[in-house]
C-alpha cells in the first residue's frame, strides 16, 4: 500500500536504538529518504544502510549543541539520494532520542546533576531540533512543505508518571502535552498542511530496556494493568509513527497523543504484601 512517503526526506533522532532503527527501516521501506541520526553508536544502522544503500544516510550529532543540531540538518540536506545528488529539505521530523537512568532515583535523593543531564538531553535537544526543523521549513519550497509532520516519542511515563524517574517522566510529559499542542498551532503559520503528534510508547522491547524487563517483577507491573498481557515490540511502535507522519493516512489528524501500551490503565503501585495480603 502506497501511503504517500515515497521520496520523502525524514529525520529519525536516536536512531541506532531499537524504536528508532525500526522507525528508520519502516521509512525506507516505504521509499522515503531517511538521514538516521546517532550520537555514539552507528554500528546498528549499517544492516538497513546496507539494504537502502542510496537512500538512508546516517549523521553524527550531539544534540543537545546547537551548533552541531544545525551542521546535522545541513548535512541531511547534502545527501546522496535515489537518483539525485540531495536529500533536500527534511519533511518530515521524527524525534525519538531520549536517555533514561536504569537506576531508582527518588526524588527526595535525585541529584540536581541528574535533573539537569535528563532533561537537557529529553527536553532542551527536543527544542533545538524542533527549532531548527521549522526554521528550515520556512525556506522549504510550497510542495516539499505540503508534506510536513513532526512526531514525537513520548511514554507512559509521561502520562502516568513514574516513581524513581521523576526526570524522566517530567521531561515525556512536557513533550505529550505542552510541546505537542503548542507546537500543532505554530506549525501551520509555516506550512499550512503541517502537523505535529506524539506516539507515547509503554514497555518495549528495547536495549535500553533490556535490564529492567529480565526482573520479573518489572514485567508483572508493566503487564498487570496491560489488557493485551504483552510487552511491545519496536515495530508496533513503528507502524504507528508511520501512520501519523502520511499526509495520505492523517492528514487531518494533529495535536494527537496516540498511546502504544496494549490498552494500559495505569501504574501498578503495591505489591500484594504492600497492602497486608499474602502472595498467592
Amino acid at each position: 500500500m502506497d501511503i504517500g512517503l515515497k521520496g520523502v526526506h525524514v529525520l529519525v533522532t536516536g536512531a541506532s536504538g531499537g524504536i528508532g532503527l525500526a522507525t528508520v527501516r519502516a521509512f525506507a521501506e516505504q521509499g522515503a529518504h531517511v538521514t538516521a541520526h546517532y550520537n555514539t553508536n552507528n554500528k546498528t544502522l549499517g544492516p538497513v544502510q546496507a539494504d537502502y544503500e542510496n537512500s538512508v544516510q546516517a549523521i553524527q550529532a550531539d544534540l543537545t549543541n546547537e551548533d552541531q543540531v544545525k551542521a546535522l540538518f545541513q548535512k541531511a540536506y547534502s545527501g546522496t539520494g535515489q537518483g539525485s545528488t540531495t536529500f533536500g529539505p527534511i519533511q518530515v521530523l521524527i524525534v525519538n532520542h531520549a536517555i533514561y537512568n536504569d537506576v531508582s532515583s527518588p526524588i527526595a535523593d535525585m541529584s540536581l546533576d541528574q535533573w539537569n543531564a535528563t532533561l537537557t538531553s529529553n527536553l532542551t535537544s527536543t527544542f533545538l531540533v524542533v527549532r531548527e526543523y521549522l526554521a528550515r521549513l520556512r525556506e522549504a519550497l510550497e510542495s516539499k512543505a505540503e508534506d510536513a509532520a513532526v512526531v514525537l516519542i513520548g511514554s507512559t511515563a509521561g502520562k502516568y508518571g513514574e516513581a524513581g524517574h521523576t526526570d524522566y517522566a517530567a521531561s515525556k510529559s512536557a513533550m505529550m502535552y505542552g510541546l505537542t499542542m503548542s507546537l500543532k498551532n505554530e506549525i501551520v503559520k509555516i506550512a499550512p498542511k503541517g502537523r505535529v503528534n506524539c506516539v507515547a510508547p509503554g514497555w518495549v522491547k528495547t536495549p535500553m530496556a533490556e535490564k529492567s524487563l529480565k526482573d520479573p517483577d518489572v514485567v508483572y507491573r508493566a503487564l498487570a494493568s496491560t489488557p493485551l498481557k504483552k510487552v511491545a515490540t519496536p515495530e508496533d511502535v513503528a507502524r504507528q509513527v508511520l501512520v501519523l507522519s502520511s499526509r495520505y493516512l492523517s492528514g487531518h489528524v494533529t495535536g494527537q497523543v496516540v498511546m502504544v501500551e496494549g490498552g494500559m490503565e495505569g501504574r501498578l503501585l503495591n505489591s500484594r504484601a504492600d497492602v497486608g495480603l499474602p502472595e498467592k
